[in-house]
């Protein structure tokens, strides 16, 4: 059984091992599991990277990211400029789906409304603005079009038995109207999000 100093140690190692973040400003708490990012970092793309980064280790029952984002003056921009360069990144990463996709900015931070009918749609528009110079944060209202819960948990359990990073017969997909539930056991926090990456 890993310990809460052997889960801090990794997060710790994970987080000056990334080449994508300023970890100087990060401190690390564990307590029963859980991990508590505190600090700050310089864009809102560290601050996302840092959470990732914290779920990798073995062990880590979920994170709670109390890291500010303290925007270097370069980096600070006016909202219509921070709306512009978000709408062109997620017509440059979706351009069958943007039109669906509305971009609302106040002080730096995004929201994104709208609907998609995939879910990995909603996913790249997150991802597309997360680099966009002033972020400071992004939340996603986004919505996935509705479809036929037996269609649904076919189209995962294809996903699972494609991706080799998952053991299929491991996870369990069963639908409840628009609800998916995946049941089973996976190796790490990782493998768990890629399970959920395809649903």
């Amino acid at each position: 059984m890993r310990t809460d100093i052997d889960i801090k140690q990794d997060v710790e190692g994970e987080l000056h091992m990334n080449p994508d973040i300023d970890a100087t400003d990060v401190a690390v708490a564990v307590k029963d599991g859980v991990v508590t990012l505190t600090g700050y970092v310089r864009s809102y793309s560290q601050k996302w990277e840092a959470e990732r980064t914290g779920k990798l280790a073995i062990g880590v029952a979920g994170v709670v990211n109390d890291i500010e984002v303290r925007l270097p003056v370069f980096a600070q921009r006016p909202d219509p400029e921070i709306v512009c360069d978000a709408v062109a990144a997620i017509q440059a990463e979706l351009p069958y789906s943007s039109e669906h996709i509305r971009v609302v900015v106040r002080d730096g931070w995004l929201t994104l409304e709208g609907r998609v009918d995939w879910d990995y749609a909603r996913e790249r528009a997150e991802s597309a603005v997360r680099r966009v110079r002033g972020v400071k944060g992004v939340s996603s209202l986004i919505q996935v079009t509705r479809v036929a819960p037996s269609e649904v948990k076919r189209k995962i359990e294809e996903a699972f038995r494609r991706n080799a990073e998952l053991d299929a017969n491991r996870i369990k997909v069963e639908t409840d109207g628009g609800v998916v539930t995946l049941r089973g056991t996976v190796r790490s926090w990782a493998e768990r999000e890629e399970a959920q990456a395809q649903n």
